[in-house]
C-alpha cells in the first residue's frame, strides 16, 4: 500500500513533504527560468531565452495534465489548467520577433 503521507494535493503531512502542487509550481518556475522571466536560483540572474526547454517543460505540464485527469482535486485541477494556459500563453509571446523601435 503507498504511503498516505504522499498522497493528496495541498496538505503537508511531515516537514519537507513533497505536494502535487508544489511539484507543479515548481516545473512552471523552472519554465519561467528558460522563459528568462526569473532569475535562476543558482546564478541569481536571468538566464538567456531557451525556448526549447520552456516548451519541454509545458509539455511534461500538459502530460502530467493528461495522465492525472480525474484524479486531482479542484485546486490542483484549476492550478495546472491555468498554469498551462499561461505558459501557452507566454510560449507564443516569445516567439513572435522583438520590434524594435527606430527614432529619428
Amino acid at each position: 500500500m503507498a504511503d498516505d503521507s504522499l498522497q493528496g494535493g495541498g496538505e503537508h503531512t511531515h516537514e519537507g513533504a513533497v505536494s502535487f502542487i508544489g511539484f507543479v509550481l515548481s516545473l512552471a518556475h523552472t519554465a519561467a527560468v528558460h522563459f528568462g522571466d526569473v532569475a535562476n536560483p543558482a546564478t541569481g540572474q536571468p538566464d538567456e531565452v531557451n525556448l526549447d526547454a520552456a516548451r519541454q517543460m509545458i509539455e511534461i505540464l500538459s502530460l502530467l495534465e493528461e495522465k492525472t485527469r480525474g484524479n486531482l482535486t479542484v485546486e490542483e485541477r484549476q492550478l495546472l489548467d491555468q498554469l498551462l494556459y499561461e505558459l501557452r500563453l507566454r510560449y507564443v509571446e516569445a516567439q513572435k520577433p522583438v520590434s524594435r523601435i527606430i527614432t529619428p
